[in-house]
């Protein structure tokens, strides 16, 4: 794909192919995140058919970040395991050739030490980082503009700086916000419209997209189809949000609902279809 900016919804013919090979592969996804995420962000996981193991029980990090189908980190899970947990589980993954995804959550909030291991992390090579505005800005050299876990700058701040990361790095860096824009290692751009701001009111909702961003990676055999392939994922997980939005009442039913959602996309003919 040359260096041009595209746009992707759930009708693209990409979206179908990546729910088909995640259910039909049920790859093994191995995450570090925090207690807070962990419950939806297994759930999400096993809605669309893959099997997830989250944590840091011992030789977890070592066995499983080495055997698993593909990884994400989630700084944030910093908050339950150590930096050596994290460390060893990227050197597993690394070794044997295991991609993985890192969630820079909070970074750029002001907290240097915590910062300096996610700058760690980075060094290490993840095939995707995927962040908001002000995290992805942070990481790329900004100023720091993070509120604690949320973010305060804006897309079209953070997009430049983002593409910047994304080549100086080959790697994909995807930027979430009202539309979620998605970056590639040699000037590609992909933004996927869609979603609902309830996302934004559901605890470990941008955590467990990372953990579905692995998921397609663990069934992909070329790098090459990794960028409209987590583009595909970003729809998928934005169109879920529409659906689930339609019957909620408020947060927590919606919660309940975008899993379900998941699911029912996942089974479905189309992205289209709700049943």
């Amino acid at each position: 794909m040359d260096a041009v900016t595209l746009s992707m919804d759930h009708d693209h013919p990409g979206c179908r192919p990546v729910l088909r090979r995640i259910r039909v592969q049920s790859p093994f996804i191995y995450g570090l995140t925090n207690y807070v995420a962990a419950t939806l962000s297994a759930n999400v996981l096993l809605a669309v058919g893959a099997a997830p193991a989250i944590g840091a029980a011992p030789g977890w990090p070592a066995g499983f970040g080495g055997r698993a189908g593909a990884m994400w980190v989630n700084a944030a899970g910093l908050i339950n395991c150590t930096a050596h947990d994290m460390l060893t589980a990227v050197d597993a993954a690394n070794a044997a050739h295991v991609p993985w995804v890192l969630d820079p959550v909070a970074m750029g909030a002001g907290v240097g030490e915590y910062d300096a291991i996610i700058r760690t992390l980075v060094a290490r090579g993840p095939a995707v980082v995927r962040g908001n505005a002000s995290e992805i800005m942070a990481l790329a050299g900004g100023a720091a503009t993070a509120r604690g876990v949320e973010t305060t700058a804006s897309i079209a701040q953070a997009v430049p700086m983002g593409q910047e990361l994304a080549c100086s790095k080959k790697m994909i860096v995807a930027i979430s916000g009202p539309e979620d824009h998605i970056l590639g290692p040699d000037g590609q751009h992909i933004i996927v419209p869609g979603g609902h701001r309830l996302l934004t009111r559901v605890t470990g909702a941008g955590c467990a997209l990372g953990g579905l961003v692995a998921a397609v990676l663990a069934t992909l055999s070329m790098e090459s189809d990794r960028l409209v392939a987590v583009a595909a994922v970003h729809a998928l997980y934005a169109r879920a949000a529409e659906i689930a939005a339609r019957d909620a009442s408020g947060p927590a039913s919606f919660a309940t609902g975008f899993v379900d959602a998941l699911s029912r996309l996942q089974n479905a003919d189309t992205l289209g279809t709700d049943a």
